[in-house]
């Protein structure tokens, strides 16, 4: 049992497989401006307490939580805002816990983040960043006198839905109508789809995937961040929490959408595709997830970062929260008051997108 496993939800993302295959492949390396700063806490007998997953950063990129605009304030006014500390699973915007504490001793994870107060010091950091944190993490660092910043996701839940019709029948006539017209004119030339996963897993799958991914990921990005050995070494290690859902036309296959599983729900991470086939996007990240969640019996689809236009598609928007640690006074009491802001604006975003959501209304 360690601390990167124990006492925590079974998130993919927490696996050591994930980090090691991140750092393996290269694409969470120095190089790329991820160098590993992890911490780890060992108790009074010499094994591990507490873990904290720490990279040592020199951009913001692959975050998904965005202080660019932290950044060039400092700069202009004269501050170095690089290096910086970013606790996260990279380019994962997936809630996870990251004071891994077996015990969950709330002392142990408040000197995890002291921790890494020092470490910056050490490294000349302008500060320390923990994204997609638990509700619990964010509490422990609000009284512990760090930043609280409020974002949004939207997700899907399952309500003990028999089948995807079962699904629709929640929703207003007129967006259950969209729905089903949008997933028709997906396949409506004879397209087909497979879940992939486990031993089904080969090679010339994740040729198919790569190509798929660096295509749309080079003309919405410019840069896609993981590499293709990144692929092999994480099917190798974690083929059973692998969800890979390929689009084929014919035995030639166009598109696909990764997700990884947890013990209760789908992790929707990257896509992409070599035909713009209108709605395949909806169909694969979105539509099929929910299929395969309804038929495993998973509790919620997390379908990544941003897109109010999975809204109209049954995903409702959900609070995701990060921590923040800045070490000068003139920048922290700047964010500070940004912050302060922009949470109640984040909460009436929220409120304002459940008022739209295509769920049937309750009188």
């Amino acid at each position: 049992m360690t601390p990167s496993t124990a006492g925590v939800p079974d998130n993919p993302f927490l696996d050591h497989a994930f980090f090691l295959a991140l750092e393996q492949s290269g694409c969470a390396a120095a190089r790329t401006g991820w160098q590993p700063q992890h911490i780890l806490l060992n108790g009074s007998d010499g094994m591990p307490i507490g873990l904290l997953p720490l990279f040592l950063k020199n951009h913001s990129q692959g975050e998904y939580v965005f202080d660019d605009g932290w950044a060039d304030a400092f700069q202009r006014a004269g501050g170095e805002y690089y290096p910086k500390l970013q606790a996260s699973v990279p380019f994962s915007p997936v809630t996870a816990p990251k004071l891994l504490v077996p015990s969950g001793d709330a002392a142990i994870e408040r000197a995890l983040l002291t921790a890494a107060e020092a470490l910056a010091g050490q490294r000349e950091a302008s500060s320390v960043h923990a994204t997609f944190v638990t509700e619990t993490e964010t509490e422990i660092a609000d009284a512990a006198g760090w930043l609280v910043r409020h974002d949004t996701q939207f997700h899907w839940e399952n309500h003990d839905f028999s089948s995807f019709d079962d699904f629709l029948e929640t929703l207003a006539s007129r967006k259950r109508k969209a729905i089903r017209r949008e997933r028709r004119d997906a396949l409506i030339d004879g397209l087909t789809i497979k879940w992939l996963s486990g031993s089904d897993l080969k090679e010339e799958h994740w040729d198919a995937f790569y190509a798929f991914y660096m295509d749309t990921g080079g003309r919405k990005w410019g840069r896609p961040y993981l590499n293709r050995k990144f692929f092999s070494l994480l099917s190798g290690a974690m083929a059973d929490k692998i969800v890979l859902m390929l689009a084929y036309d014919g035995p030639m296959p166009i598109a696909g959408a990764l997700n990884l599983r947890g013990k209760d729900r789908l992790y929707g991470r990257n896509w992409g595709t070599l035909r713009e086939v209108p709605f395949l996007h909806f169909e694969l990240c979105y539509y099929q997830a929910i299929d395969y969640a309804i038929a495993h019996k998973l509790a919620v689809v997390e379908a990544g970062a941003q897109g109010e236009h999975k809204l109209a598609r049954g995903y409702a928007p959900r609070t995701t929260r990060s921590i923040h640690w800045i070490a000068h006074p003139g920048l922290r009491a700047a964010v500070a008051n940004h912050l302060a802001q922009e949470r109640p604006a984040v909460e009436r975003e929220q409120a304002l997108l459940d008022e739209h959501t295509p769920f049937k209304k309750v009188n």
